[in-house]
C-alpha cells in the first residue's frame, strides 16, 4: 500500500498532471496538493467565515418572503384551477392572501436595498482602507469561462482534478446575476400592477423622450389597439406571472438540488444560516479562497501544517538559494 509521500511522488511523475495543478506552494507550509481536501476533517456547520452576520440575514429574508410570495401570488393567479382554493384558505381567504402577498413584497423590497447598502459599503470601506480584492467578489471575470470548460473536462474525465477556484465560483456568479435580474423584473413589474395610476403618468411621461420614430412605430400599432399605459400594464402582468415561476423552477431544481442536495453537503448545507462553510467545501470548490484563509487565520495555517505533516505532504518544500549550505 503506497504512502502519502509515494502517491505524491508518483504523481510528480505523471506527466499528464502539471505539476502546478497539483501542488500549490504556500509559505510556511510547503507544496499543498489538489486533493488535499479527501483528508482533512470538517464540522457540517462550518469551519471557516464566508458571509458576514448582514448576508445571512438579507438570505433569510429573501428566502422566506420569496416562499410566501410564491404561495400567495401562484394561487391568486391560477385561482381557477382545482388547488387553489384549498390553498386560498390556508391563508384566510383572497384577500387576507393579497395583504400577505403585499407584506411580504415589502420585506423582499427592503432586503434588497440592505443587500444593496451592504454590498456597496462594504467594498467603498475596503477600497479605503485598501483591502479591497475584486477576486472574492462577485464580478465576472474571464477566469470564469476557463474555470466553467475546465470543469466540465473534470465532469466528463478528461481532468483529474477540479480548478482552483475564488471564493464565488462561476455557478454563484451564474445565480447572483440571475436574482438580480429577477429581482428588478419582479419589483418592478410588481409596483406598475400596485401603483397603476402612478405608472400611467410615468409611462405617459416617458414616451415624451422616444426617439420621434419609436412614437411613431408606437402610435401606428399598438397604441391602435390598447392606450399605451394599459399596454405596459398588461405587460407588467405578464413580466411578473413568468419571472415568478422561472424563480420558482430556478430555485427549486438548480439552487435547491446544486446547494443542498448533492454528495458531501446532503440533507443540508449550513452555511445560509450560520455564515461558515465546510474546510472540505472551502478546499475542494474555492481552493483559492482557502489559500487567502491559511495567510488570514493563523489557526488554520497551524492545522494545515500538522496534517501535511502527518500525511507526508509537506516534504516537498521549495528551497529558496538562500537555503542551501554555502561552499566556503
Amino acid at each position: 500500500m503506497t504512502t502519502s509521500s509515494e502517491a505524491i511522488a508518483i504523481k510528480s511523475k505523471d506527466t499528464s498532471i502539471a505539476e502546478d495543478d497539483y501542488f500549490t506552494y504556500v509559505d510556511g507550509l510547503g507544496n499543498i496538493p489538489r486533493d488535499i481536501y479527501r483528508h482533512v476533517e470538517s464540522d457540517p456547520l462550518g469551519d471557516l467565515p464566508r458571509y458576514s452576520i448582514h448576508i445571512v440575514i438579507q438570505h433569510f429574508l429573501v428566502f422566506t418572503t420569496f416562499i410566501v410570495l410564491a404561495a400567495t401570488g401562484m394561487t391568486l393567479h391560477f385561482s381557477d384551477l382545482f388547488w387553489a382554493p384549498y390553498v386560498i384558505s390556508l391563508f384566510g381567504g383572497a384577500d387576507m392572501a393579497r395583504l400577505i402577498h403585499r407584506i411580504a413584497a415589502a420585506v423582499m423590497v427592503f432586503a434588497a436595498v440592505y443587500h444593496l447598502f451592504t454590498i456597496i459599503g462594504g467594498s467603498l470601506l475596503k477600497l479605503l482602507k485598501g483591502e479591497f480584492d475584486y477576486k472574492r467578489t462577485q464580478i465576472p471575470r474571464i477566469k470564469d469561462v476557463h474555470d466553467l470548460i475546465h470543469d466540465i473536462k473534470y465532469f466528463l474525465g478528461f481532468k483529474d482534478y477540479r480548478p482552483k477556484m475564488d471564493k464565488f465560483m462561476y455557478k454563484q456568479k451564474l445565480h447572483y446575476l440571475a436574482i438580480l435580474w429577477g429581482n428588478a423584473v419582479l419589483i418592478f413589474a410588481g409596483s406598475s400592477l400596485l401603483f397603476p395610476e402612478i405608472t400611467a403618468r410615468i409611462y405617459s411621461e416617458a414616451v415624451k423622450f422616444l426617439p420621434e420614430i419609436l412614437v411613431k412605430v408606437f402610435s401606428e400599432t399598438i397604441a391602435n389597439l390598447w392606450p399605451l399605459p394599459a399596454f405596459f400594464q398588461d405587460f407588467a402582468r405578464l413580466m411578473h406571472v413568468d419571472e415568478a415561476i422561472m424563480a420558482l423552477i430556478v430555485v427549486a431544481f438548480w439552487h435547491l438540488t446544486n446547494v443542498h442536495l448533492v454528495p458531501g453537503r446532503f440533507p443540508l448545507q449550513w452555511t445560509f444560516l450560520t455564515g461558515r462553510i465546510t474546510r472540505e467545501h472551502q478546499i475542494e470548490e474555492h481552493f483559492l479562497e482557502y489559500i487567502n484563509n491559511l495567510d488570514e487565520i493563523p489557526e488554520e495555517k497551524a492545522y494545515m501544517r500538522k496534517l501535511l505533516e502527518e500525511k507526508g505532504f509537506g516534504l516537498r518544500v521549495k528551497v529558496s538559494v538562500e537555503d542551501l549550505p554555502r561552499v566556503y
